[in-house]
């Protein structure tokens, strides 16, 4: 075990010495209990951006910037729940990961990928509002192609960083409690090249994105305080469309914070592990943190599920008649951009 665990680690992580790497260190009780949350998550994060994904391909010819962008966040959270957490389920039904060192291998990388995916595009939606609120002269040219060369750089990125680690800079390795794997964050305890590549890892897949996030919601907010009194002096039709924008950059922060809130106790464990003294996490407290993590991809389609309800709510309300007319014409498609229906010729479309 120990001659194939440096094969394909590179570096044996000290848990990896003592026993069986792939054998569970949870109770069968434990397991059990992973394994169904995890499943609940993985078929209720499926059906729900699965859904997303059918309803953006319905009307694909007419999706706007913003939409484009929920889009392909439904696509990774998509990914990451039918690629990682079938593997995470039948390793923790059978108390022990199943799929060998290839398995970990393919299952490190697509976590990683989706995930660093799912960060990026929200990072580029983030400053897409900061854009559209902060500095109008610029986000009133944000077009279709502008999503589109978005989207190649996310791809892009995320592949770069996730493959790394196959090309020999850096690598995946099994979690602790056994039934999982994940970057190996032991290599910073290794040599200067693991600590070059947990560090870059870091930066460039959590640091550099959060800053880029908080930076973009905390001068929205400024500027959205600032402008108070100017926009009360708007005439009806502009002041809709400021306040629009105001909740569409509300949604987008609520997935942003959902994200972070569920993936940084994990980053946190993560570099505890990596600069820390050998078993200062406890296993067993190990296993909160990830679980936490790979549940991030359900929130997003219940938070447009939620955002749906309060518009339809409000707008039975002040348009009962005419507003039940307008929803049966074409399938809704909530996202990032809300519920933007199509409006009349003669009335200006908001260019998110």
């Amino acid at each position: 075990m120990e001659n194939e665990t440096s094969v394909h680690t590179g570096y044996i992580p000290p848990y990896l010495l003592r026993q069986d790497p792939f054998a569970s260190k949870l109770s069968k009780g434990g397991d059990i209990v992973a394994a169904l949350y995890i499943l609940l998550i993985g078929i209720l994060s499926a059906i729900g951006n699965g859904y997303v994904i059918y309803m953006a391909i319905r009307r694909k010819t007419k999706l706007k910037p913003p939409e484009i962008m929920t889009l392909n966040l439904a696509i990774f959270d998509f990914g990451i729940s039918v690629t990682g957490k079938p593997f995470f389920v039948v390793s923790s039904f059978a108390h022990r990961w199943l799929f060998g060192w290839e398995g970990c291998r393919f299952y490190g990388w697509a976590g990683f990928f989706f995930g660093c995916g799912s960060l990026i595009t929200m990072t580029v939606v983030s400053f897409e509002r900061y854009l559209k609120i902060c500095h109008l002269r610029y986000g009133t040219w944000i077009k279709r192609h502008h999503a589109m060369l978005s989207l190649l750089f996310i791809w892009l990125y995320a592949a770069f960083w996730a493959t790394m680690p196959l090309v020999g800079w850096g690598s995946y390795a099994p979690e602790p409690f056994g039934t999982s794997c994940t970057l190996n964050w032991w290599l910073a305890q290794a040599s200067v090249a693991g600590q070059s590549f947990v560090m870059s890892i870091l930066f460039f897949c959590l640091v550099l994105p959060t800053v880029v996030i908080v930076f973009s919601y905390v001068r929205i907010i400024i500027k959205v305080k600032a402008s108070a009194k100017e926009v009360s002096c708007y005439d009806a039709r502009n002041k809709n469309n400021h306040l629009l924008e105001i909740k569409l950059t509300k949604v987008a922060m609520l997935i942003c914070a959902g994200f972070l809130i569920a993936w940084i106790p994990y980053a946190v464990v993560s570099v505890i592990s990596a600069f820390g003294v050998h078993d200062s996490v406890p296993i067993p407290a190990s296993v909160i943190p990830t679980l936490l993590a790979k549940s991030s991809a359900m929130y997003n389609p219940i938070i447009y599920q939620v955002i749906d309800c309060k518009n339809s709510c409000s707008k039975s309300c002040c348009f009962k008649v005419l507003s039940k007319k307008k929803q049966y014409k074409s399938p809704r498609f909530y996202s990032i951009s809300a519920s933007i229906k199509e409006r009349p010729a003669t009335e200006p479309q908001i260019e998110m």
